[in-house]
């Protein structure tokens, strides 16, 4: 048996579409684009790249971009007073720090001065609880990505055994709270989990998101399992290459060999990000104004 590779640039083109389509229709009715305005302290070359393609993201999709860029050594008073203006501007309705943030500044000090409503990155200790006790808010963009594409491929989810390699803020536990609202029977693993192969080995759903290159081998999944590999690392170049080629937290070659349906790495999760980013922040706006607004059907 081999297993289907989800594809997740198409799917996230399809819903890239689907804002875009909606985001028109937001400025027909009030007269204005929705925006999203992204933070981006230092100069990091990572974040840089990421920011450069948000921007570019939400230009396409017919919203505005504002694009703010602070110093390195910019005090944390300066990017609190920065979040503050865009908390009361009214052209904002999403608001995206970039991170890492520099070592002198206290990043939960600064993700929690975000309006939560403005949160359309789901960081928020608000929009977590909102998340936890099942009331709507933000969900942080690559979980909510994953269960888009969990659904897309088998419907409904009740029921399911699924295990979450990964307890981290950003990705492990909300992804674990969205299963849980799907009424799959969850397990979140992590550094001290005992017998992993083994815990692995009867989940229908594996989520990895662990930041272990090939960590999960084919012969730990149960036949037939929906593989979603949320990592992404860089292994040592190897003799005559320029730089190491990208893999994911699962190994994708034996996992194809056991899996129903597996995401690869480039091409599976990273490009649902983005998209859901522009989602969110679509929604953000949508809700402002105080338009109805499906928001399934996006």
């Amino acid at each position: 048996m081999t297993a289907e590779v989800i594809d997740g640039r198409a799917f996230a083109f399809a819903l890239r579409e689907r804002v875009s389509e909606y985001a028109h229709r937001f400025e027909a009715e009030t007269g204005r684009q929705a925006g999203l305005a992204v933070v981006l302290v230092g100069e990091d070359p990572a974040s840089q790249v990421y920011v450069r393609a948000k921007g570019k993201a939400t230009i396409e999709a017919g919203m505005a971009s504002f694009e703010h860029r602070l110093a390195a050594d910019s005090s944390e008073s300066e990017l609190l007073a920065l979040v503050e203006t865009l908390n009361a501007d009214p052209l904002v309705d999403g608001i995206l720090v970039q991170l890492p943030l520099p070592d002198h500044m206290d990043e939960a000090a600064v993700i929690a001065a975000i309006l939560p409503d403005k949160d359309v990155d789901g960081f928020t200790v608000v929009n977590a609880g909102r998340l936890a006790v099942g009331l709507s808010g933000f969900v942080p963009c690559t979980p909510l990505g994953c269960l888009m594409l969990l659904k897309d491929r088998l419907g409904d989810l009740s029921g399911l055994d699924a295990v979450v390699i990964g307890r981290s803020n950003i990705v492990g536990k909300p992804m674990a709270q969205l299963l849980l609202q799907e009424s799959c029977t969850v397990t979140v693993a992590h550094s001290r989990t005992r017998d992993l192969p083994e815990l692995v080995r009867r989940a229908d759903i594996v989520i990895a998101a662990v930041g272990r290159p090939e960590l999960v081998k084919g012969h730990w999944l149960k036949p037939g399992a929906t593989v979603i590999d949320v990592g992404i690392n860089r292994l040592p170049a190897a003799q005559g290459e320029a730089k190491g080629r990208l893999v994911g937290d699962v190994d994708f070659g034996s996992a194809l060999q056991v899996a129903g349906a597996v995401t690869p790495v480039p091409g599976g999760v990273g490009p649902m990000t983005i998209a859901v980013l522009l989602r969110n922040t679509l929604v953000a706006a949508y809700r402002s104004a105080g338009l109805p607004l499906a928001e399934e059907a996006i």
